[in-house]
C-alpha cells in the first residue's frame, strides 16, 4: 500500500496549514483516475481534517458520453457517502479550441460555487506537460511556472494536492484501493498538443532523460520564483537574500549583505566574496560561486602519462580521458618514441591549435574561450618535455596531431 500511504502524506502536508476544519471543500470531479483517486483521498482524510466534502462534476456536452460520465460519478460518490452536484454548461469555441473553451467555462462554473476551497487532480505529469507546452508556445515567467499546489480561484483557496505525484504513482493508488475510473476517447486524439506531449514526447524524453517531469516542475518552481520576485518590484537585497536560499546557503547579516552586493557591482575579476563555505567570483558581467574547497591553489605533482586510456587526478577533481582515433588526436606513434606529462599552468606558454598559424600565448587563447582566470590555474596540461601538448577546451598543439587516418589520442577532462 505504498502508494496510498504516499499520497495520503502528501495531501495531508498541503492541507496541515490551511485550518479546513468546519470549511467545505470540493472536489472536480470528472471520472478520471486523477481525480477519483484524489475524492478517495480527501475522503480517507475527512475526519482528521474535519472539513464538509462534495463532488462537482462538469458536464460539457462535448463527448456522445457525456451522461455516462456523469451518471458513473454520481454513482461512485453514493458509493463513497460524498454529496455531489453536476452542473451543465454550454462551451463557445469561437477562436478557441475546444480545450481552452471547456477550460474557460469549466473555471467560470467554479468560480460560482458557494464552498471554501475546490481541489482539483493534476499531477507531476500534467505539471511537467504544461510546462513543455507553455515553454514551445514561447511563454514568459508566468507561463513557465506552470500550476501552483496552492493559490486562489476568486475569493476560493485552490488546492492541487496531488501535484508532486507521478500519474504512474496514481494508478497504484487505484489499484491498491480497487478503484474504478473513466478513461475519456478524446485523451488518445494527438491532434490536442497536450495529448501528442504526451503520448509522443514525453516518452522520447523518458528514454534520455528518465526524470524528465520532475526537472520540469523544479524549474516551474524557479520560474514562479522569479515570477514572484519580479512581479513585486523587489530590491537587490531582497533578490540576492533568495538567491543564497536557493543555493542552500546562510542569510549573511545586514552588512555583509551590503558589502556583497557592492563588490558583485564592481568590474574587478579579482574580486572574491567568501561565504558559508563558497567564493563568489565574477568575470565578464557574469557571476560564479566556487567551493572554497576548488578556489585554493595547489599543490601538484606532474603526473607521468604513459597512454593508458584513463588518468585519475583527484587532486584537481576529476580524470582525463583519452579516446582513441582515426585521425584525431595526438599522434600515437609519439608515445614511443616521447614521455607524456601532466603538470599545471607555470606561465608564459603557448599553443598552435592551427598549423597555418604561429603560436599564440595560452593566456590569449583563454581568454578568446572565456576561461574565468580562477580555472585556468586548476586545469591538467599535457606536456612533452617543454612543448605543451595540449589544453582542455582549447585542443591539441599542431605539431603533435596525428595526420591522414593514423591513430590518435584525443584527451578530455571531466569532473568528478
Amino acid at each position: 500500500m505504498a502508494a496510498t500511504r504516499k499520497l495520503r502524506s502528501v495531501s495531508a502536508a498541503l492541507l496541515a496549514p490551511l485550518g479546513l476544519r468546519g470549511k467545505c471543500v470540493a472536489v472536480g470531479l470528472s471520472g478520471g483516475i486523477d481525480s477519483v483517486v484524489l475524492l478517495h483521498v480527501l475522503h480517507a482524510l475527512t475526519p482528521e481534517f474535519g472539513y464538509q466534502l462534495k463532488a462537482i462534476h462538469v458536464n460539457h456536452g462535448l463527448s456522445p458520453k457525456a451522461g455516462d460520465w456523469q451518471r458513473f460519478c454520481a454513482a461512485y460518490c453514493r458509493a463513497l457517502g460524498i454529496p455531489f452536484k453536476a452542473i451543465k454548461v454550454k462551451v463557445k469555441k469561437l477562436h478557441q479550441g475546444p480545450e481552452a473553451a471547456a477550460r474557460e467555462v469549466r473555471r467560470a462554473a467554479f468560480l460560482k460555487l458557494d464552498v471554501d476551497a475546490i481541489a482539483f487532480g493534476h499531477q507531476l505529469d500534467d505539471q511537467a506537460e504544461t510546462v513543455l507546452h507553455n515553454l514551445l508556445r514561447g511563454a514568459g515567467l508566468e507561463g513557465a511556472s506552470g500550476m501552483p499546489a496552492l493559490g486562489k480561484l476568486g475569493r476560493k483557496v485552490l488546492l492541487r494536492p496531488l501535484l508532486d505525484a507521478p500519474r504512474s504513482t496514481l494508478r497504484a493508488y487505484a489499484q491498491e484501493n480497487c478503484l474504478a475510473w473513466i478513461e475519456d476517447e478524446s485523451n488518445a486524439d494527438e491532434a490536442f498538443t497536450r495529448n501528442f506531449i504526451r503520448h509522443r514526447v514525453g516518452p522520447l524524453l523518458e528514454s534520455r532523460f528518465p526524470r524528465w517531469r520532475e526537472a520540469l516542475a523544479r524549474a516551474a518552481r524557479h520560474f514562479a520564483r522569479a515570477a514572484h520576485l519580479a512581479g513585486a518590484g523587489l530590491d537587490a537585497r531582497t533578490l540576492l537574500r533568495a538567491y543564497l536560499k536557493d543555493q542552500g546557503l546562510r542569510a549573511p547579516s545586514e552588512g555583509k549583505l551590503m558589502e556583497m552586493l557592492q563588490q558583485l557591482s564592481s568590474d574587478s575579476v579579482r574580486m572574491a566574496i567568501p561565504h558559508d563555505g563558497v567564493i563568489f567570483r565574477r568575470y565578464r558581467k557574469k557571476v560564479f560561486v566556487v567551493n572554497e574547497k576548488e578556489d585554493k591553489i595547489l599543490l601538484f605533482k606532474p603526473q607521468a602519462w604513459n597512454g593508458a586510456p584513463r588518468l585519475a587526478l583527484p587532486a584537481l577533481g576529476g580524470e582525463l580521458r583519452f579516446r582513441r582515433l582515426r585521425g584525431q588526436g595526438i599522434d600515437s606513434g609519439l608515445l614511443k618514441k616521447k614521455s607524456f606529462q601532466v603538470r599545471l599552468r607555470s606561465g608564459g606558454e603557448r599553443l598552435r591549435t592551427d598549423a597555418r598559424r604561429p603560436r599564440r600565448t595560452l593566456k590569449n587563447l583563454f581568454q578568446e574561450a572565456g576561461v574565468p582566470p580562477w580555472e585556468r590555474e586548476r586545469l591538467p596540461l599535457l606536456y612533452c618535455g617543454d612543448d605543451l601538448v595540449w589544453v582542455p577546451g582549447l585542443g591539441v598543439d599542431a605539431d603533435y596531431v596525428c595526420v591522414d587516418r593514423a591513430v590518435g589520442f584525443l584527451p578530455e577532462w571531466r569532473r568528478t
